[in-house]
This record gives C-alpha cells, sequence and structure tokens, in this order.
C-alpha cells in the first residue's frame, strides 16, 4: 500500500524553507563574529550575558541550563571551556549541598562587555538594519507564537544586548 507524504502549499513551503535557511546560516554567521571578535562562540556568549543579568552573576546550572535552551551536558562542557579561560567558575550552592553554581567572574564580564558592542553592531548591520522599524515589528510578532510552541517559558527578551552597563 502506498503511503500519502503530506504536502506543504506554497506559502507554507516558501516560509518555512525561508525560516530553515535562516535557522541553518544564522548561527555560524555568530559564531564566526563572535570567535573573530571575542574567542566566543554564540553559545557561549548567551551564557555569558544569562549571568551577567542574573543576581549576583550567579546561577544553578539547572537554571543556566533553562535560561542557555540546552541540555546538561552540552552546558556542561561549555562551562568548562570557559570556566578554563577564566570567565566563570563553579561554586558550591551554599543552600543545596548537590547543586552547582556557576558564577561570572571579572574577566568573564569584560570579555563580555567588550564582545557586546561588536555584537550588536553585527546584528544591526547584517539583520536589523535590512528591515524597517515596522518589519522589525511584524518580526517580533511573528516569531513570538513560533517560540511559544517550541517552550513555552522561553522570553526571547530576557537577556537582551543591550543591558551591558548592568
Amino acid at each position: 500500500m502506498r503511503q500519502v507524504v503530506p504536502r506543504m502549499d506554497q506559502v507554507q513551503a516558501g516560509a518555512w524553507m525561508a525560516l530553515m535557511t535562516t535557522a541553518q546560516l544564522l548561527p555560524a554567521a555568530l559564531d564566526e563574529q563572535l570567535t573573530a571578535d571575542a574567542a566566543l562562540i554564540n553559545f557561549e556568549y548567551g551564557i555569558l550575558a544569562a549571568l551577567n543579568v542574573a543576581p549576583d552573576q550567579t546561577m544553578r546550572m539547572g537554571e543556566l541550563a533553562a535560561a542557555a535552551h540546552s541540555p546538561a551536558p552540552r552546558l556542561s562542557k561549555a562551562v568548562n571551556r570557559l570556566e578554563a579561560r577564566g570567565l566563570v567558575e563553579r561554586v558550591a550552592c551554599a543552600g543545596d549541598g548537590r547543586a552547582i553554581n556557576v558564577h561570572l567572574t571579572r574577566e568573564g564580564r569584560r570579555t563580555w562587555l567588550q564582545a557586546t558592542p561588536p555584537h550588536i553592531e553585527f546584528a544591526r548591520d547584517t539583520i536589523l538594519g535590512s528591515l524597517t522599524p515596522d518589519q522589525l515589528t511584524a518580526l517580533t510578532e511573528l516569531l513570538q507564537p513560533i517560540i511559544s510552541r517550541l517552550d513555552p517559558d522561553a522570553c526571547p527578551s530576557d537577556h537582551p544586548p543591550e543591558q551591558a552597563g548592568r
């Protein structure tokens, strides 16, 4: 018996291909920019950004994994790399002997602060600057329901890069 393969209509296929192409191109472009400017990859930059806005610049590993939208093993490997560079440190959680906190060091904050202006410039030059303010608003509104379906707890504005001075 032949299996019927579901198809997308032309509008759906066009939107899907544009979204998938962006999803494939954007991470590599962000990694390339951040590696050149700060010797970081985008995932590591996101970890530093999350820690920068956390109380006392410290988060439990589980909270950081959630903020980074990352499985624990991937986060642990990234924290190992950042710790080896002196950008973060693991510290025991005072209230829970089983939990580990990750703390942003002074060097980590300095690195993040130095990485942020060229990162914002890249975002503006490569993506945001090619869209009008109305298109940017529409893009945000269009992506919100997709983000909510992928992760109901996700909030893309949790760690905006402009909080560098905090």
